[in-house]
């Protein structure tokens, strides 16, 4: 009876504590479905969608060092779709496809027919008036070229690019039709001219948009503490300017604020009586930020790179809207891969190894969860890389991809044994040797024998 009855004053407060375990662990609940709420709407809040190269960061979500507030935004170090495009977007690069001998020049300056990869799109042009009546002219030559589009012309608000190819004509495959057949069937069609058009990657070079870092110092606003901070500074590509406390925080820490540059107004100040000092007033907000360079030659760097920011090209390259474009397919749709099968990717935040399905194609690594997910995790553009056999920890055989400049990502993959890393070694090298920096590719064009050269 004394054991039961002391079993009976021990169960008491058990129970009590069980329902006020189950409370809590309910209001837990609560709370993270909330948060996870909260997470889903400030994603959709921050995607910006249509181009591959914008961050995931809006103006909601930036915090100020100075007002120490708290960020509780969405923040991301992965670009949009997880591609990883920095260097790519840093020069001009130019495609050469398979065709790497270094007696050849690329396709954008040689009319040398090689494979290659197309973006393909319909275009709808209303027919007018006059002589030419949609207002394009195309060329006498396979595949048909279009070689002028009128300005202001039906052809031009349709979208039609110079040197778009003609891929069908009014649902008819013009591929291999001679130029004069092809011609015929526009004008005997409708007065709504139909076109399925197709961009070739490698007919001319990509445009750099801004990147930037380094160490400057930074004017601080604060009402307690004023004077300069030395802090390192970040220019990203899709025109935001971000900074750290040290060079070291980079893709580890969220930023001590994000700006973005569109818009706002930049310059040399000398109205505080210190050398080197420019200024940027963003277009949002009325707050002025004043930076401080250590050389003349650095502050023009920086003047420079904000000033193409402040001035930002939003139309994709072509071969942007491609890798786009297999993003949305599954892993074996992807035409012609050079190389196929699982990737272990070192994340060094955390010191694991992360398993992918990995599909290479013409100087792009896509990046899927399994052999049959759609669509792609993200990926890597691979321009300007050099791939090599390294050892890293316990593993004796990892491949590293080493940008061009340290300011860019390092990658470390590895495959299921060392046989497996040396197809993928031998397949990376081959792939990225398919784009050229555009300066080499003038180079190697004018180092041609002069019979070559037309003008």
């Amino acid at each position: 009876d004394l054991k039961s009855e002391m079993n009976k004053t021990r169960k008491l407060p058990l129970k009590k504590d069980t329902r006020a375990s189950d409370s809590s662990q309910e209001d837990a609940i609560d709370q993270w479905a909330r948060r996870r709420k909260q997470f889903k709407d400030s994603k959709k809040c921050s995607s910006t969608g249509g181009s591959s190269i914008n961050s995931t960061i809006t103006e909601g979500s930036l915090n100020s060092e100075d007002a120490r507030s708290v960020d509780l935004g969405l923040y991301s170090e992965n670009e949009d779709r997880g591609f990883y495009t920095e260097n790519f977007h840093s020069a001009s690069w130019v495609f050469r496809g398979d065709d790497v001998s270094p007696d050849n020049s690329p396709r954008c300056l040689s009319k040398r027919p090689r494979p290659v990869a197309i973006r393909e799109r319909t275009v709808k042009i209303a027919k007018g008036t006059g002589s030419y009546p949609w207002g394009f002219r195309i060329q006498f030559s396979k595949p048909i070229l279009v070689t002028e589009v009128d300005t202001n012309s039906a052809a031009e608000e349709a979208g039609l690019q110079v040197g778009d190819i003609l891929i069908a004509v009014n649902g008819t495959d013009v591929t291999s039709m001679p130029h004069s057949e092809a011609a015929n069937l526009a004008r005997k069609g409708p007065d709504i001219l139909t076109m399925i058009v197709g961009s070739d990657i490698s007919r001319y070079p990509n445009t750099p948009r801004p990147t930037c870092r380094g160490y400057l110092h930074k004017r601080t606003q604060s009402a307690i503490l004023k004077g300069w901070r030395k802090r390192w500074f970040v220019l990203k590509h899709n025109g935001y300017l971000q900074y750290y406390k040290h060079k070291k925080d980079e893709g580890k820490c969220r930023p001590l604020e994000v700006t973005k540059l569109e818009g706002a107004e930049i310059g040399v100040d000398t109205s505080l009586g210190k050398p080197f000092v420019f200024k940027c007033i963003p277009q949002a907000g009325s707050r002025i930020f004043y930076f401080c360079a250590t050389s003349n030659q650095e502050m023009k760097r920086w003047l420079e790179a904000m000033d193409k920011a402040v001035h930002p090209i939003h139309q994709n390259h072509v071969w942007v809207d491609v890798t786009l474009h297999n993003t949305t397919l599954p892993p074996l749709a992807i035409k012609n891969p050079e190389c196929l099968g699982l990737l272990h990717q070192l994340d060094r935040s955390k010191d694991v190894w992360i398993q992918h399905y990995c599909i290479l194609k013409d100087g792009c690594l896509y990046f899927y969860a399994t052999l049959r997910s759609t669509p792609a995790q993200g990926g890597l553009y691979l321009q300007g890389y050099i791939v090599s056999e390294q050892s890293l920890g316990s593993k004796r055989s990892v491949i590293e991809l080493k940008p061009p400049s340290e300011e860019f990502k390092t990658f470390y993959l590895c495959a299921e044994n060392v046989n497996e890393n040396k197809r993928w070694i031998t397949a990376l090298k081959a792939s990225i040797n398919k784009w050229l920096p555009l300066h080499q590719a003038i180079q190697d064009f004018m180092n041609r024998p002069l019979e070559e050269t037309r003008m």
